[in-house]
């Protein structure tokens, strides 16, 4: 039953609870959290969600659902009229080129509605800190729209038949958008047992009823729960694909709180208050996975992601020469390496052992083939070690570089899965994996001779790509305990 009567004293009681719980952090003498929310542990709960179509732009909005970004900040916005703003309707701080164009719109929401969500972490002297971030995307992509750019560049509509799924015109639409906002109940056995939960839920297929949630049609949720002054907030996430949207991507991501994230070329907002570098991170989480969404389910344990120029520059926003770069742990054991001694294309050109002992990937005695599922080279790296495969030109508004990784012993050192099947369905897990450990060791692209770049993350994030699956499937899976560490 919902606490409508008792609802200021709850939050009183929350934000009590909220201070504590930073005193205690502060008074902390172990490494430092990375992110406002250590262990997603802090009451007043921040959160929020962006839509992006298949080159991480909005292109055009949903009928009736304003610009596809939302906060969820209970103890600060009162409503969810913010929400619902969209192209067209003015707020404070937007620019006049922003009123009427989607991409910038949305941008500017987030910015918007980071300054609305923004805690000032006085104490400690950081950066303020703005939510957590829920990312939708839609894989569709229609060649003859002309939306997305070519490694940067723009270019014109194109055919290219059967290579992307699009169902015709229409097909890069964003989503039907509904908010349950955050809202306090109590279990009617256990009266002193405070609950806060709210969500996100949504579809693709704008002309279906949202309640047919398993009638062929996409779906998405998002639900956040919560005892008052006690334990983790508990994401739960569920993703189901359609013919239609055969190739969807769902992820909580903690993000940079300014400048770029990785995959974007506007500045962003979300939880990272203090940008990690390589070698010196870990992450923490619990991850719970219920259903993987079947075979063609790239999931994630880990996603970072980050961009600098191939000279080792940091990026500038210039999306000719900036270069985004990922690297992604797959945990599906129905996804195989793509690599191999006989497809070497697919593979880096050298694997870094935890004692730095380089083996180049012709080295079929030694190189661990079974570690990589894939990689693929920037669009415009000048000097690739060839053979080499491309990295997909018009899925980021800039060039792009993935390092796909697998299961495997090799990992072992960095608290990674070694075996196929590890934390996969029904064997929750909680991961202490250093991230920084591995990531100074891993192969990106740079141009001969360049001083080699400032590994710092800008997102770390996790969840799943459902890969262009040929029938409909459904993943849903719960984080909780999520926290990056900077480490000595």
């Amino acid at each position: 039953m919902k606490m409508n009567k008792d609802y200021w004293r709850v939050l009183v009681t929350l934000m009590v609870a909220t201070t504590a719980t930073l005193l205690a952090s502060f008074a902390n003498g172990k490494d430092e959290s990375a992110v406002g929310d250590p262990g997603m542990k802090r009451d007043g709960l921040r959160v929020a969600f962006e839509a992006w179509n298949f080159c991480n732009e909005v292109g055009a909005e949903a009928p009736s659902m304003g610009s596809p970004r939302a906060a969820d900040c209970f103890d600060l916005i009162p409503t969810n009229s913010h929400n619902k703003l969209g192209v067209g309707l003015p707020f404070p701080g937007l620019t006049a080129k922003a009123l009427k164009n989607p991409d910038l719109y949305a941008a500017e929401k987030e910015l918007y509605l980071g300054k609305l969500c923004q805690v000032e972490d006085d104490e400690s002297k950081q950066s303020p800190w703005q939510f957590w971030m829920i990312m939708l995307k839609n894989g569709n992509f229609d060649t003859n729209a002309g939306l997305c750019p070519q490694n940067g560049k723009k270019v014109g509509p194109f055919s290219a038949p059967g290579k992307f799924p699009c169902f015709g015109k229409g097909c890069m639409n964003q989503p039907k958008f509904y908010h349950h906002p955050t809202t306090f109940y109590h279990d009617d056995n256990e009266h002193d047992k405070v609950v806060m939960k709210g969500g996100f839920e949504g579809t693709y297929d704008l002309d279906s009823d949202i309640r047919q949630k398993t009638n062929g049609i996409s779906y998405y949720e998002v639900v956040w729960e919560k005892q008052l002054g006690k334990g983790s907030w508990s994401f739960k996430h569920k993703l189901k694909t359609s013919k239609k949207y055969p190739w969807l991507m769902l992820y909580l991501r903690a993000d940079a709180t300014k400048n770029f994230s990785g995959g974007y070329h506007y500045d962003t907002r979300g939880m990272l208050k203090t940008l990690p570098e390589s070698p010196n991170f870990r992450v923490q989480m619990h991850l719970d996975i219920k259903q993987g969404g079947g075979p063609k389910s790239q999931f994630y344990l880990l996603d970072i992601g980050s961009c600098w120029k191939n000279n080792g520059q940091p990026c500038d926003g210039n999306v000719l020469t900036d270069v985004t770069r990922y690297s992604e742990m797959i945990i599906n054991p129905e996804t195989q390496a793509w690599c191999g001694p006989t497809s070497i294309k697919n593979c880096p050109p050298y694997h870094i052992t935890p004692n730095n002992t380089k083996i180049h990937r012709t080295d079929t005695a030694h190189f661990p083939y079974g570690a990589y599922h894939y990689y693929c080279r920037p669009g415009n790296a000048k000097h690739p070690e060839e053979p080499s495969d491309a990295c997909d030109a018009y899925s980021n508004p800039q060039p792009q570089e993935i390092l796909q990784l697998l299961p495997h012993p090799i990992w072992a050192d960095y608290g990674y899965p070694t075996k196929q099947g590890q934390g996969w369905e029904g064997k929750p897990t909680t991961w202490d994996l250093d991230v920084g450990g591995l990531s100074s060791r891993l192969y990106f692209y740079q141009d001969p001779g360049t001083k080699p770049a400032k590994r710092i993350w800008t997102s770390i994030d996790m969840g799943t790509e459902i890969f262009v699956s040929d029938k409909d499937e459904v993943a849903e899976w719960t984080v909780s305990d999520f926290d990056v560490v900077i480490t000595s």
